[in-house]
């Protein structure tokens, strides 16, 4: 048991024993699923430029999901992002945008503003904050004026361009808080920093990860409209992993449906499987289209829309739940009334989880006891000595650890071969990259360098991410490293996966180091010394190391000849 209890400990400890699972929604969205090698088919490995930016609004994703402040379950069948419109802007911000390899004269650089601003290792309660100008964005001469330099000139970032002048920009908050295992109150503000009233188009989405459009599982989820609860409107979501979960929208806002499916006309000039495709909503908002959503009001994708208009220096909040609690069921009916039935499993609300028709008193409180439980765990784990600066460094940093847990899935055999229900992969695919891993089957939560330049894991630096990561979850750090070293990850001659780009490129053997690493601040923490652990990682480090000097020997002697 740890040392210390606090309630977030409690949490990490449920996880751990497997009573609760506080881990199954989290951060694990992607910032950048378009131009990863994952979704790259092209025959001569070009992944910036066979799926870039621009189709990424329109085209469907095989392998993950991206979105902006975005969660979702650990498996991502289901995810919940951020979606806005200023007016302004030539197409709905959905995703972060970036430069390519090819594009920035310093390689792949992100042009945006965001902060991870807190996070509990259960993630029951997150924050982020997201900075959105009101003027239109400036994709074109960001690529522009980035081609133009050269890589001895500095890059040109997004401030360069002017859009924030006057702090004519939105702070857009977005905020998570678990009332229980499946349980998730969102709330998003909305912040007019500029000096006159401005429109804001808000639209978090809900959608399912396809999974039925590659010829090997057809079983479909939906979302279709519910019966309103008093004061929000309501999307059931039904799912054949999870069953039944319900999106609870305050303030009635207007719901939107279309399918998670390329828009293959507007892509690839061919037809569309349905009429109501991925950038529905892009159609919708920005050009009145009402043909491009669903009249029968379901779907794989589903948005609550809010047209805001924001004075100056004031801010709006809207308020959502995603939650297995049936609306109607789960409503507050008496002031100190438990009551209300769930579905599925459990069968009354905890005391403390405000009814699915409050979204006052009640669910406020609950993000204000979320925050003191993150005050109370991060108390126990940043040394009081600290400066009050260096402690608020201290926890941002770990919240960005936190943040940066991302979904990978990469089955790199069904990679090279092709899906059924899409065309075959060119045969230059079997002599190009990460041929020699037919073995790799990746479909875990994993530590990121980052989620958006380097939205996939790097065995060199997860091994780094595990020292900080075992001060405030050291189960999550041991089930890291581990992980590398299953047989489905490690090649079967001991060689860990470098990273996607070129799976076998050569790092140095650190998980031996971060292994022992772990080891002691767990034993120091808990008061515990797991050396179960340490047999279950030995032998793989053996083959491991064994590799790696192998290999450093025959570099040696080809060198000397």
């Amino acid at each position: 048991m740890p040392r210390i209890q606090t309630t977030e400990d409690k949490r990490l400890e449920e996880a751990r024993l497997r009573k609760k699972h506080w881990k199954r929604w989290g951060p694990y969205l992607s910032e950048r699923q378009w131009g990863t090698v994952r979704e790259d088919y092209s025959p001569g490995g070009t992944a910036w430029e066979f799926f870039p930016h621009d189709h990424a609004r329109s085209r469907t994703y095989r392998w993950g999901e991206d979105g902006i402040g975005g969660i979702s379950d650990r498996h991502q069948m289901m995810c919940f992002g951020l979606a806005l419109w200023n007016g302004r802007d030539a197409i709905l911000k959905e995703r972060l945008f970036g430069l390519t390899g090819n594009q920035g004269n310093h390689g792949e650089d992100v042009k945006e503003y965001y902060f991870y601003l807190d996070s509990t290792p259960t993630h029951s309660y997150m924050r982020m904050l997201y900075k959105y100008p009101q003027a239109g964005f400036p994709y074109e001469r960001l690529v522009e004026e980035s081609q133009r330099r050269g890589r001895g000139q500095p890059e040109f970032e997004l401030l360069d361009t002017g859009v924030f002048s006057e702090n004519r920009y939105f702070d857009i908050f977005v905020e998570y808080a678990k009332a229980d295992v499946e349980d998730l109150l969102i709330r998003i503000t909305a912040v007019n920093r500029g000096p006159e009233a401005a429109a804001l188009h808000v639209l978090p989405q809900l959608w399912f990860r396809n999974t039925w459009s590659w010829g090997k599982d057809l079983r479909r989820p939906v979302a279709r409209r519910a019966t309103s609860a008093p004061g929000c409107n309501c999307a059931e979501l039904q799912h054949w992993q999870y069953g039944k979960r319900w999106l609870l929208c305050a303030g009635q806002p207007e719901l939107l449906f279309t399918e998670n499916e390329t828009n293959n006309a507007r892509i690839f000039g061919g037809k569309n499987r349905s009429p109501y495709v991925k950038d529905a909503f892009h159609e919708y908002v920005i050009y009145g289209n009402k043909a491009a959503v669903n009249p029968e009001q379901m779907g794989t994708k589903v948005a609550a829309y809010y047209p805001l208009k924001i004075d100056a220096g004031q801010s709006v909040t809207l308020k959502l739940r995603l939650t297995d609690l049936e609306p109607l069921e789960g409503m507050q009916t008496g002031a100190g009334t438990v009551g209300g039935f769930v579905s599925p499993g459990v069968q009354e609300r905890a005391e403390g989880v405000p009814g699915t028709n409050d979204f006052g008193g009640g669910y406020d409180d609950l993000f204000v006891t979320r925050q003191k439980e993150a005050e109370e765990f991060y108390a126990s784990r940043i040394p009081k000595e600290l400066s009050e600066d260096a402690k608020a460094v201290m926890r941002q940093s770990f919240s960005g650890m936190l943040w940066s847990k991302q979904f990978y899935h990469y089955d790199v055999r069904t990679w090279l071969e092709g899906d059924p229900g899409g065309p075959k992969p060119p045969e230059e695919r079997w002599h190009g990259r990460n041929k020699e891993w037919t073995h790799l089957y990746n479909d875990d939560i994993i530590s990121m360098p980052d989620k958006w330049e380097y939205p996939w894991y790097a065995a060199w630096d997860l091994a780094f991410h595990c020292i900080p990561l075992a001060l405030v979850d050291p189960d999550f750090a041991k089930e890291q490293l581990i992980l590398l070293l299953r047989e489905w990850y490690m090649h079967p001659n001991g060689q860990l996966p470098a990273y996607e780009w070129s799976f076998s490129d050569v790092n140095p053997p650190v998980h031996a180091w971060a292994a022992w690493r772990v080891y002691k601040i767990e034993r120091r923490m808990r008061g515990v010394a797991d050396r179960g652990f340490l047999e279950k990682v030995f032998h793989k480090l053996l083959l491991n190391f064994t590799w790696w000097v192998n290999r450093q020997e025959f570099a040696e002697l080809v060198r000397t000849v």
